[in-house]
């Protein structure tokens, strides 16, 4: 059976292919990655994220700043500290993806199997 598909308006394509183009440039970047995939664990401080990931001064704060100033994490002062969490969950959506995608290993020892 063929079955219609209902057609898409090119601009509404046009803006959603921008949207990910946008996600996946900020994606592209193995550091901006790393931080993602941490972040993506729950809400975590500057020297968090150093210590897990061993990413140093100034790498860390130029990526962290990107990831601010494309709107991909919310911030959060607790202290001395600042917190990050990401804002968007489409991007959650695309870095559980990429996890099972890309990191079955980690999936296949959380399942029991080894």
């Amino acid at each position: 059976m063929n079955t219609v598909k209902p057609i898409i308006e090119p601009e509404a394509l046009r803006g959603a292919a921008q949207e990910a183009v946008g996600a996946l440039k900020i994606l592209a970047n193995r550091e901006r990655l790393l931080l993602l995939c941490q972040i993506s664990r729950g809400r975590s401080c500057v020297s968090e994220l150093e210590q897990a990931l061993d990413i140093h001064q100034p790498t860390l704060s130029q990526q962290l700043g990107v990831l601010r100033r494309d709107g991909v994490v919310d911030t959060e002062r607790d202290g001395k500290n600042i917190y990050y969490t990401i804002r968007d969950p489409r991007m959650m959506d695309i870095l559980e993806t990429l996890y099972r995608i890309y990191c079955p290993q980690k999936q296949q020892k959380k399942q029991g199997k080894r």
